[in-house]
């Protein structure tokens, strides 16, 4: 991909890398090569970006021309939006508190270059307003009353910045644009970037380290340059063509804000932020499922109105799901009407909205894998040692967390199956989904719609091999052919 750096002055920036250019506003502007180039990605240092303005034409043309602009016309009108800068300052609450608690003055002046501030105790803070905006040089000022808030934020030019400040930029856009992938010759020519996103301390990844590994060995024989990022290289993501998720995925988390930023520079994904939204709400779930005819386990969406009402429909036991429960986090399973008062009220304290399913036993569940309609792995999950889940996260011993799991060919799943999750997969859109059913009684029952499921070495790929790992891929990388041919 062409790298293209654009600046009002190159004259005042450091030799380029071998794989980057610099060059004017005005002739990314007004030269037909430019216009002209395919996949390219634009980095937009121009001096100002106002409405109307060169900085603001280069961003709008960049996407005109399907090319990958930092900023993006999106980041520069979000700039503006007074209602979006409150938002920002109370998503930050709490770390702009800690960052600033240590200042006497009522007000504070905060400089972000590259995301990155001259003093190292700002960086936190510094990062987080980067992800958001995405502009290389950025002024924010706070004021404090009762506390600190953000009172504006403004996109500088090279020449707003002080003399003293200097040195500490160049220094910031070195790292970013010298990371590996701009400084290091690519020895088999790679065609497209990938992020894959890991967070290192999930308790719960979707991916173990052996499937990691052979997603990065087979996505690189696919003539992808691959790196695993995680979580702190959010600033870097609009550096990549394509994004994998492989972290857990929860709307309030890093996932979410990684999709959704892909989505908005034009990434390639797997998956997609609506997926996210979707699938991490069982209240959303259950809803679907039922208004299209999906069979479920008798389902109650409970609340505070309603709740003396649930054991009626479901019976005991009955299970009590979180909305955004995850991996058997958040599901709770009460035995008796007192278990069940007990458990939801507790519930309630975090969320108005409980799901309340009635408990339907098998020794196993079905997981179908499907991408973007098709089936492409099937497994079944086995209940955990002396338990009624597929993962115990009590269990004294690690093996006992999890049950085991056998895989079959698609053409061998019940066909009741296989129509259950083919369907149900359809309501949430193009994407990756793991579909969980029980047979009870000669029925197929939906119990979830997974974004994000598992893909393990030795669990998943254990009929198909390769071939699921490959499937993904071969996914993504469609996605961005594609674009290329618009």
């Amino acid at each position: 991909m062409n790298k293209l750096i654009v600046v009002s002055q190159p004259e005042k920036w450091p030799s380029s890398t071998d794989h980057t250019s610099i060059i004017t506003s005005q002739d990314y502007l007004t030269k037909p090569e430019y216009a002209n180039l395919k996949n390219a990605r634009v980095f937009n240092l121009s001096d100002k970006y106002s409405y109307q303005s060169k900085g603001y034409y280069v961003s709008l043309l960049a996407e005109a021309r399907g090319h990958h602009a930092v900023p993006t016309i999106n980041n520069l009108v979000d700039l503006g939006e007074k209602k979006l800068v409150k938002i920002v300052s109370e998503e930050f609450e709490e770390e702009i508190q800690k960052s600033l608690k240590n200042i006497k003055s009522q007000e504070f002046t905060l400089s972000i270059y590259f995301g990155q501030n001259v003093a190292q105790k700002y960086k936190a803070l510094s990062t987080l307003i980067f992800r958001h905006f995405q502009i290389p040089f950025l002024r924010v000022v706070f004021k404090h009353s009762t506390k600190w808030n953000i009172k504006s934020i403004k996109a500088i030019s090279i020449s707003e910045i002080p003399k003293e400040h200097l040195e500490s930029m160049y220094y910031f856009a070195s790292q970013y644009f010298s990371k590996k992938r701009y400084d290091t010759p690519k020895a088999n020519k790679a065609e497209y970037d990938l992020a894959i996103l890991v967070q290192p301390n999930d308790p719960a990844p979707p991916s173990n380290p052996k499937a990691l590994k052979k997603f990065v060995e087979l996505a690189e024989k696919m003539n992808f340059y691959v790196e695993v990022i995680t979580p702190k290289d959010f600033y870097r993501l609009s550096s990549f063509d394509a994004l994998f998720i492989r972290q857990s995925t929860e709307v309030n988390n890093e996932a979410y804000a990684f999709a959704r930023k892909a989505l908005q520079d034009g990434l390639a994904i797997i998956d997609y932020p609506d997926s996210i939204l979707k699938c991490c709400n069982k209240v959303f779930m259950a809803e679907a499922l039922q208004k299209n005819g999906i069979p479920t386990p008798k389902t109650v969406i409970v609340h505070k109105d309603n709740k003396h009402e649930v054991l009626k429909i479901t019976g005991l036991p009955c299970v009590l799901k979180s909305p955004d429960s995850t991996f058997s986090f958040g599901v709770k399973k009460a035995k008796t009407e007192e278990e069940f008062e007990s458990l939801i009220t507790e519930m309630f304290k975090t969320s108005d909205l409980v799901i309340a399913q009635e408990y339907t036993f098998s020794e196993y569940d079905w997981r179908i894998g499907i991408l973007d309609d098709k089936p492409f792995y099937a497994c079944r999950y086995f209940m955990a040692k002396g338990h009624w889940q597929i993962y115990n996260w009590s269990a004294d011993k690690k093996d006992d967390q999890d049950g085991n799991a056998d895989c079959f060919a698609i053409e061998d799943v019940p066909e009741k199956v296989m129509k259950a999750a083919l369907k149900s997969a359809k309501i949430m859109g193009k994407g990756l989904y793991g579909i969980d059913i029980k047979e009870v009684e000669g029925k197929a029952l939906v119990i979830e719609i997974n974004d994000n499921p598992n893909i393990d070495f030795g669990v998943e790929d254990g009929l198909y091999g390769d071939l699921v790992y490959n499937t993904i891929l071969t996914s993504l990388k469609d996605r961005l052919n594609s674009k290329q041919e618009l």
